[in-house]
């Protein structure tokens, strides 16, 4: 069976790293999903994000303000996420798929109020400055399996990680990868995705009851 993976961004966009992110994607050929902050869409980095839909890739919701979500009421819950989809319907015309709390802060309202499905996904602690590049890039090739969602950020300054890129993309090319967007690695592997948990890998489902029982 043909080994899929998606890359996801979040924390953007913006005119600094998010193009650099862009450029490196399109020189491969790859797509990737972006998980974008209401707060962040400007009239500038619109255009980013703009480019980034041209380019096959996906636009996807990360909340407005990038509050810790977990112990949000349901009204502000719906606040957060359809103030950010809004901007993202602006921007594509489209409705985004998919969710990522916040620093991953959940609870039982979250999941009952979101009608989008939640994603994890598996990082590299990319959004910690002292971490290098040469450790992102060593991180996620020794874990990376077939089905995984990998969790990065385009937020400002944070070049390690598009240096980090220029490793792992290559590298894992080399092993037989495929790049593909979220929803695509879904449909591809053949999973509905289903609300009520989380995913970090496509094959293994997260259930609400465990993602809640766990901090951060």
């Amino acid at each position: 069976m043909e080994k899929l993976i998606a890359l996801t961004f979040d924390d953007g966009p913006n005119t600094e790293i998010t193009p650099q992110v862009l450029d490196l994607l399109s020189e491969y050929g790859i797509q990737a999903s972006f998980f974008l902050i209401g707060a962040s869409i400007t009239p500038e980095s619109a255009r980013m994000a703009r480019r980034a839909w041209k380019m096959g890739c996906e636009i996807e919701n990360h909340s407005v303000r990038h509050d810790p979500m977990g112990g949000m009421t349901p009204e502000e819950i719906r606040r957060e996420i359809d103030g950010c989809t809004e901007k993202i319907v602006e921007i594509t015309g489209e409705k985004p798929r998919f969710f990522r709390p916040p620093y991953i802060d959940v609870s039982p309202a979250l999941f009952d109020t979101v009608e989008l499905i939640c994603i994890c996904g598996r990082g590299c602690q990319d959004w910690e400055p002292a971490v290098p590049a040469e450790e992102r890039a060593r991180s996620l090739l020794s874990t990376v399996q077939d089905g995984d969602i990998i969790l990065l950020h385009d937020m400002p300054g944070n070049t390690a990680t598009v240096e980090a890129l220029r490793t792992v993309i290559p590298a894992l090319l080399e092993r037989g990868f495929r790049f593909v967007t979220c929803g695509q690695l879904f449909a591809e592997k053949g999973v509905i995705p289903l609300r009520g948990g989380m995913y970090s890998n496509v094959l293994h489902r997260i259930p609400a009851e465990d993602c809640c029982a766990s901090p951060g």
